[in-house]
């Protein structure tokens, strides 16, 4: 499988390398059905600058523009949705900051070519918002940041129209083990979170403390 990197140093230090297009929609091919949910969960625990996600994000923003190009209420809910719905960690702050960037950038350019005059740059803080929670500077392997604080994810749910519902937890509280006892990443989000939040207008998230 070919990759790329962008310092020797790095792939010694960090043993980082970036998989290639083919490769990530040849993997990503194998789970189509749910890369196409806008709702499904994906947590990529080492996710470069973004090309895994940047593609499954891609393909879900193609699914809400196909069934809700003609209602921007609808697709900026169900755009808003596919967003929360993907998680990432990696271990240098520069990925962060460009996988971050590049998802925003690819979101913008969705809902700027359908709605070019109704553009909230309000919605678009949130969606900015919402990124900086779920893509996150960490070591998957410690379950730490690089502060030595646990990683928390939160956990975003729809309820009642345009309110939204956080949960915040821990990732060690998202890793369940199979039936061989090996671990394995996100399923289902469980009933313990560490912190719960009020019931809030989704334009209004960034409010929350």
């Amino acid at each position: 499988m070919s990759a790329q990197i962008k310092s020797k140093t790095r792939v010694r230090d960090k043993g980082e390398v970036f998989t290639n297009q083919r490769e990530v929609n040849a993997m990503l091919d194998l789970v189509k059905q749910e890369t196409e949910r806008i709702d499904s969960r994906f947590l990529e625990p080492a996710c470069g600058n973004g090309n895994f996600l940047i593609e499954i994000l891609r393909r879900k923003l193609e699914v809400v523009k196909f069934r809700y190009k003609k209602s921007q209420w609808e697709y900026e809910k169900n755009a808003l949705i596919a967003v929360m719905s993907i998680y990432g960690v990696d271990i240098m702050q520069d990925n962060i900051d460009e996988c971050i960037k590049r998802l925003l950038n690819l979101f913008e350019d969705y809902y700027k070519s359908l709605f070019k005059k109704q553009i909230k740059t309000e919605y678009l803080e949130i969606v900015k918002f919402v990124l900086t929670k779920n893509i996150l500077c960490g070591d998957a392997l410690t379950m730490k940041t690089n502060e030595e604080q646990p990683i928390v994810f939160a956990e975003w749910s729809f309820v009642k129209g345009s309110l939204v519902q956080r949960r915040d937890f821990s990732y060690e509280q998202l890793l369940t083990k199979d039936k061989n006892g090996q671990q394995t990443l996100l399923g289902d989000f469980i009933e313990k979170p560490i912190k719960t939040y009020p019931l809030t207008h989704y334009l209004d998230l960034t409010k929350e403390k």
